[in-house]
């Protein structure tokens, strides 16, 4: 089961749709092959937890989670764990039409505390990507992105990424 937990209680996150699935996959296969051939760590998929805190137990399981070779000493050890009590580098969410706007200000929130450098938003139905980096009081939105609009990201530096590759197999 897909789930996260916040304050102690078990939230079970919705099943995704065929159409979320199919944005997860190609995200996936753009990004993938692009950390492979640079060296840069390796993009994972979810159910995995990342710890926010401990007391009373907060976790999150992003949709997708980058992990770099750069701090790879923080996590290679950890390869048996069901769980990592450090920031991913990056973290991707599909945003699904049960999302809210208080629940997405409490996960970025959650991001924010544990540390994540860049958070993308992914509307599925849109077909955008917004791009939040990590400043001090929270994140910044470098702004939705959709079409041939290249993906800014200061995380995957060298990526380039449209809208329209990420969301081309849903063009019927």
């Amino acid at each position: 089961m897909h789930y996260e937990i916040i304050d102690g209680e078990v939230h079970p996150l919705p099943t995704p749709t065929l159409r979320r699935q199919l944005v997860q996959a190609q995200l996936m296969d753009c990004i993938r092959g692009y950390l492979t051939q640079n060296r840069l760590g390796v993009l994972l998929a979810a159910p995995f937890d990342f710890v926010v805190r401990r007391e009373p137990l907060r976790t999150r399981q992003p949709d997708l989670f980058f992990l770099s070779s750069a701090r790879e000493s923080e996590w290679r050890d950890r390869l048996s764990e069901p769980r990592l009590e450090i920031a991913p580098d990056l973290v991707i969410e599909l945003l699904s039409p049960s999302d809210t706007y208080q629940r997405w200000k409490e996960k970025l929130q959650d991001y924010h505390q544990l540390g994540v450098r860049e958070v993308w938003a992914v509307d599925v139905e849109a077909g955008e990507i917004e791009v939040l980096v990590r400043e001090e009081g929270g994140y910044r939105s470098l702004g939705w992105f959709s079409g041939e609009q290249p993906v800014p990201t200061q995380v995957l530096t060298g990526l380039v990424l449209t809208p329209a590759e990420v969301f081309s197999d849903l063009q019927g």
